[in-house]
């Protein structure tokens, strides 16, 4: 028994992972000082260049939101503890974080947890991740439900509404079920919320606050979910129903490497290196291309670019028989192969209305 564990690939795989787990403060430190820094700059930069021309400050107000990009990826390490070794210096790293990325520490910290957990799993959807159907499953739900899940799927919603709808609205909220802790740190969150809009609103006026930060919140807010969507949803990607799901597999298959060019992926601190992130969330993100390079099969994880990322906006449905994604138009050439009276109902986890993704 031992040797055959010894020699099992996926428990080598994961304990490859190890050293590259190990937190370094002072990598930690310097990151919070390389990425706040330059947003407070870039941000004012873009407020004084208004006096000049707004023109002049979109592109400073467009490098500040993936600095805010760049914040919320430290936030995202402190949730899963791994940017610090302290688990008190998480929390509150986290927090003060969640508060620039305008995102309750705890709240986000549990549904990004759930995500890990049940990422891929078809039979546990609806915490942390896309809404999605398979083709059967659209081709059996009612009208109303295939008209939201088309309004929802739509790039202009994800990416138009999507920021305005996870951030402003759903952060300020605790989820139900919520613990004591996790309550009062999504109320601590949205009164320092307030209180930093209003000694800004107060300081510069609303008028150039809102050009300021609605920029800077809309940009940052599009790109993450942007991010978090295009690394799941690709065309061969890995979902299976809980009998056949394996954690290894989901993280591996199910999560893909996003080749982005080198300030890119600066800019979006590794993130692009999902697929490890998936596999061990306790390596912290300046170790992500480290533990990358290291592993021959982590290098054979479907890569994505720029360019090809692009196709993502075509899939919509996932194909239990073929194992990818595809449009509508497969699930309307299956659809007409169904009776008349076939039932009309979705399947119980997709019967939630679900919530956008929080990356």
């Amino acid at each position: 028994m031992t040797a055959s564990r010894a020699h099992n690939p996926i428990t080598e795989l994961k304990q490859h992972m190890k050293p590259y787990e190990k937190t370094d403060t002072k990598a930690s430190v310097l990151q919070l000082f390389n990425t706040i820094i330059p947003l407070i700059l870039f941000w004012v930069g873009g407020y004084l260049a208004m006096s000049i021309s707004y023109w002049l400050a979109l592109p400073l107000l467009l490098v500040a939101s993936g600095f805010v990009i760049r914040t919320f990826i430290i936030f995202h390490d402190c949730t899963h503890g791994s940017f610090f070794k302290n688990k008190k210096a998480n929390d509150i790293v986290g927090t003060i974080t969640g508060v620039i990325t305008i995102m309750p520490y705890r709240k986000w910290k549990y549904s990004h947890t759930m995500h890990h957990a049940t990422s891929s799993n078809l039979d546990k959807r609806g915490e942390g991740d896309m809404w999605l159907l398979t083709i059967e499953e659209y081709n059996n739900a009612s009208f109303w439900t295939r008209l939201a899940y088309r309004f929802y799927r739509n790039p202009l919603v994800m990416f138009g509404i999507g920021p305005i709808f996870v951030f402003l609205i759903q952060g300020r909220f605790n989820r139900k079920g919520a613990k004591a802790l996790e309550r009062r740190n999504t109320y601590l969150t949205n009164i320092l919320l307030v209180g930093l809009y209003a000694a800004l609103i107060w300081a510069m006026g609303w008028q150039a606050f809102l050009l300021v930060q609605g920029p800077v919140f809309f940009f940052s807010g599009m790109l993450g979910i942007w991010l978090f969507y295009v690394q799941h949803q690709f065309e061969d990607s890995y979902f299976e129903h809980e009998e056949e799901w394996n954690y290894v597999n989901a993280a591996v298959e199910g999560s893909s490497y996003y080749k982005l060019p080198k300030p890119l992926q600066w800019i979006t601190g590794n993130i692009g290196f999902h697929h490890v992130h998936h596999l061990s969330p306790k390596v912290p993100n300046y170790n992500l291309e480290k533990a990358h390079d290291s592993s021959i099969p982590l290098q054979k994880a479907t890569t994505i670019t720029l360019r090809t990322s692009l196709q993502s906006l075509k899939f919509r449905l996932w194909d239990e028989e073929t194992k990818t994604f595809t449009g509508y138009g497969q699930g309307r050439k299956v659809r007409s192969g169904l009776p008349k009276n076939a039932v009309q109902n979705v399947s119980r986890d997709m019967g939630k209305k679900p919530a956008l993704p929080h990356e």
